[in-house]
């Protein structure tokens, strides 16, 4: 369901008066993402909600409804020279299949430009919800330093819905780098993870430091070797230059500059994907959807899992500084190119790397939980409780909670 603004409380009051399961939603082009919902559900989207509600460029702040496509936000900064931080959301590609602000924020993912400037929720200082009983609140405020009220925006970056629907956000903005160049390097993952440790404890700060593997790098039209791809921006062209000569200098492997509209270009071929699967006609057999999976290890221990065997098949990109990233594999003929045994034996090596395996996206038959249970599961469900006592929202989608299934 698609409501007006001026409908969408009341319709969430209907909603919880029947005591109806829903799940908030932003445009719906992630829908199959995260576990899948235990009970029928209502799609409540805030489509509707969509445009700039406040932008104070001297503050560098802007107020968004939450139905607004990451796109159009950044489209309003650049005519004052300004822009949010975050990477487009994996399936993105030339602004296909684009999310909103609120999916982005609601799901809490980070690409690479992380390394520099942090995740989604340390770009977010404010936000109005609307709990699962219609009752509207926000918190945060419209200014960078601020500290009003509880500290909301954290607790529902990441939530999946669990917790309400995201209605408006505030976000802090920066001025756009006016020159950026990327330098890429391509050879063997020792020589990689060597380049990686001496850029991490440098004094260079480079906007994103991507470590793709050989059959990402292939998907991009490039040689199927391993590639870091480090991402450069300054307002002087001469430290730009002494930043790319440094990088060349330090490094053995052969070093190819690019410019920003080729980086661009070469995210976009690269993270593009497929997008959300389109609906299917009357009659018409979908395929089977692509394996999406977030990895997270030690960033000292990337190394070791950009170079381990079970990323075979996987199209892998990680942020090297955080050591968080996305691997996916798409389907081969009608059936998926990944087992749920792979899988799961790559969610294993994750932790024993010090991190975790998410199943963003996977067949309809591997029966795999999304996410395991986190050590804070008890304080996850006494949050969850607090904030929607009949578990109206979501229903199976709380991260840090494990699904169980019958299958596995």
């Amino acid at each position: 369901m698609r409501p007006e603004p001026n409908e969408l409380q009341e319709l969430v009051r209907d909603l919880h008066r029947q005591g109806s399961a829903w799940l908030p939603a932003g445009l719906g082009t992630r829908l199959d993402w995260g576990p899948p919902l235990q009970a029928p559900c209502t799609v409540v989207s805030c489509a509707a909600l969509r445009g700039v509600r406040e932008f104070n460029p001297g503050d560098f702040t802007i107020t968004v409804a939450a139905g607004t496509q990451l796109v159009e936000v950044q489209e309003a900064l650049g005519h004052q020279g300004q822009w949010l931080s975050v990477d487009a959301p994996w399936g993105d590609r030339e602004g296909a299949a684009a999310g909103s602000i609120g999916g982005l924020v609601a799901r809490g993912l980070a690409g690479g430009y992380r390394q520099r400037y942090l995740g989604v929720r340390d770009q977010l200082i404010g936000l109005a919800l609307m709990r699962a009983d219609g009752v509207t609140a926000r918190a945060g405020g419209k200014v960078v330093k601020n500290v009003a009220g509880y500290d909301l925006m954290r607790l529902f970056t990441g939530s999946w819905g669990s917790l309400g629907l995201i209605t408006e956000l505030t976000l802090r903005t920066l001025p756009r780098p006016p020159l950026r160049r990327s330098v890429c390097f391509q050879g063997g993952a020792d020589d990689l993870a060597g380049l990686s440790r001496w850029l991490l404890g440098s004094s260079l700060s480079p906007e994103r430091i991507d470590w793709w593997n050989g059959s990402l790098a292939a998907a991009a039209g490039l040689d199927p070797e391993p590639l870091l791809l480090v991402g450069l921006a300054s307002v002087d062209a001469a430290t730009l230059q002494e930043q790319v000569r440094c990088l060349q200098e330090r490094c053995s492997l052969p070093a190819r500059v690019l410019d920003a509209a080729t980086t661009g270009a070469w995210l976009a071929q690269a993270r593009g994907g497929t997008g959300p699967a389109a609906p299917a006609s009357p009659g018409a057999t979908a395929a089977a959807p692509a394996w999406l999976l977030r990895l997270g290890v030690s960033p000292d221990r990337l190394g070791s899992l950009m170079q381990a065997p079970a990323l075979a098949g996987l199209a892998v990109d990680m942020a090297a500084g955080s050591g968080l990233g996305l691997a996916w594999s798409e389907p081969t003929g009608s059936q998926p190119a990944l087992t749920s045994s792979q899988v799961g034996a790559l969610r294993r090596l994750c932790g024993e790397l010090g991190g975790h395996l998410t199943v963003l996206r996977q067949p309809p038959d591997a029966g795999l939980p999304a996410w395991l249970d986190a050590p804070s599961r008890p304080l996850i469900e006494a949050i969850k409780r607090r904030f929607d006592p009949a578990s109206q929202l979501a229903p199976g989608r709380l991260p840090g909670v494990a699904q169980s299934f019958s299958t596995v």
